[in-house]
């Protein structure tokens, strides 16, 4: 469920996540990036909670990995699906509380908050090479579902994201921890550090140039 703020006509978009296992947590600003201000957020589902295991797909149960390629294979396109549908009623409606200007729809941007980009075939441990694969399964579907609409997007590692804010946005740390305060007592639902990240992703998208 997305909770908006007020609509605003500003020029530049950009959907900020923080990537999870089987879900998403989105943040949507409007530009330009020098007073960026927020129109809505929303938690997006990459899983089907009808179908068993597709919001760990690499697992078997508890720390265990799941062995059986097929389970597997199922599960990711179950996942896929899901990526798919939750980023088109997404991006369906950012642009209508977003419409487009002199007939031409708004570009958007698109910034990933995850919480690692580790390769999992350097993990040896099965567990944390299942965890590895799930991060990269969840963020690469996102990827792909929002190419789809012609949105590029810029992949973070979160533990980066305050120093290379700080130099990006050209602001002081708390500068910018006062804006996104802001930003989340203009949206109705709870603004955790998920939802932190997800507005900081979306602010440095702001910052890259229109497609």
């Amino acid at each position: 469920m997305t909770e908006r703020a007020r609509e605003n006509p500003a020029e530049g978009l950009a959907i900020g996540f923080r990537v999870k296992s089987g879900y998403a947590v989105a943040v949507v600003l409007a530009g330009p990036a020098a007073a960026p201000q927020p129109l809505a957020r929303a938690v997006i589902d990459l899983s089907d909670p009808k179908v068993a295991g597709t919001r760990q797909p690499y697992h078997d149960g508890f720390y265990q990995s799941e062995q059986d390629e097929r389970a597997i294979a199922r599960r990711v396109s179950v996942v896929k699906r899901c990526a798919v549908r939750s980023v088109a009623a997404l991006v369906g409606e950012v642009r209508s509380i977003a419409p487009s200007e002199k007939g031409r729809a708004r570009s958007i941007r698109a910034g990933l908050a995850v919480g690692s980009l580790i390769d999992p075939a350097t993990v040896g441990n099965p567990h944390i090479r299942a965890h590895a694969n799930e991060g990269r399964l969840f963020r690469t579907v996102l990827e792909d579902a929002l190419r789809a609409h012609g949105i590029d997007s810029d992949v973070i590692v979160e533990k980066q994201m305050a120093e290379r804010a700080a130099t990006e946005l050209a602001r002081s740390p708390a500068s910018i921890a006062r804006a996104i305060k802001g930003f989340g007592n203009a949206l109705e639902g709870p603004w955790r550090a998920d939802e932190k990240a997800a507005a900081t992703a979306a602010w440095l998208a702001l910052t890259r140039p229109a497609p």
